[in-house]
């Protein structure tokens, strides 16, 4: 999804944080990323030690905001100007939908970092600490979807991605994580619903977003295109629990705890197509998921 050039996307501005540490960047690590990322997915922990390039130590250090992101050409030229862009107008479509919303914070992890949810760093992959409510993404993430994970890692797929994470910060608020505890695994387990839940969030945001306005009253975002609909939708099939199992030879719905990729995919196009009211994923069998 392109920026409009001219918008104004100045706003809260995304954190960097980082430090020394294990990262998985540029195609490096080969299977063993695939590996690390599948174990983190799983079951919540730091496996970077796996990899030999250290631990889950380190250090970590603020470095300041994300500078010189001020219009939409400078967000279509800069992965992390996207994301911090992107912050806005997500925040933007949710404090419209939702009376009460509050705002996350953003931080964009260089190597590493430590939060009150575990290690913060691209082979964890991008995600929401509710503890501290504030979304971790490293954007050297994108290679790992695009050279490990079969996705092409374009515009729309990394504000999908966050989208998603936003997405999860909406269900914190909204008392989801309470009401359906993430506490088991398995193809229609509260782990999946949730998921499938942010994806649906997320196409929802997607098919909005071109309607919110910075001051001046300029639309932040163009009308998305096919083929960056198709993009958003290679990165929600590259992440589903099946995909990343194949990377590891061997299918099991019973440990899934983020849903297929043709779930993924379907949730976030009824999202896309009926709007965020649509995404009760807890109101349907396990057969309609």
């Amino acid at each position: 999804m392109t920026f409009n050039p001219d918008a104004d996307v100045r706003g809260t501005r995304a954190t960097r944080r980082g430090g020394r540490g294990a990262v998985i960047a540029g195609g490096a690590g080969g299977a063993g990323a695939v590996v690390v990322l599948l174990l983190f997915l799983f079951t919540g922990q730091d496996f970077s030690g796996l990899l030999g390039g250290g631990t889950g130590g380190g250090t970590s250090t603020d470095q300041g905001v994300v500078e010189n992101c001020n219009s939409g050409a400078d967000a279509n030229a800069d992965d992390d100007c996207r994301l911090d862009a992107g912050e806005e107008v997500v925040n933007s479509f949710w404090q419209r939908e939702l009376d009460g919303y509050q705002k996350p914070k953003l931080v964009l992890v260089e190597g590493q970092t430590q939060t009150p949810c575990g290690t913060a760093s691209n082979q964890a992959g991008p995600f929401y600490c509710p503890t501290d409510q504030t979304v971790y993404i490293d954007p050297t993430f994108w290679s790992i979807l695009r050279e490990q994970l079969g996705a092409e890692g374009g515009d729309l797929a990394q504000l999908y991605v966050l989208a998603h994470e936003y997405g999860h910060h909406v269900q914190n608020l909204l008392g989801v994580f309470e009401e359906y505890p993430r506490d088991g695994s398995g193809a229609d387990s509260n782990a999946v619903r949730t998921e499938l839940q942010a994806d649906c969030f997320a196409g929802a945001w997607t098919a909005a977003a071109p309607e919110q306005k910075d001051a001046d009253g300029r639309p932040f975002l163009l009308e998305p295109t096919q083929a960056q609909i198709d993009d958003a939708l290679g990165a929600a099939a590259a992440v589903g629990d099946d995909h990343i199992q194949e990377q590891s030879g061997r299918v099991n719905p019973e440990s899934w705890t983020h849903g297929s990729s043709e779930q993924r995919q379907g949730w976030f196009m009824t999202g896309y197509r009926e709007g965020w009211d649509s995404c009760d994923t807890f109101a349907v069998s396990g057969e309609d998921l």
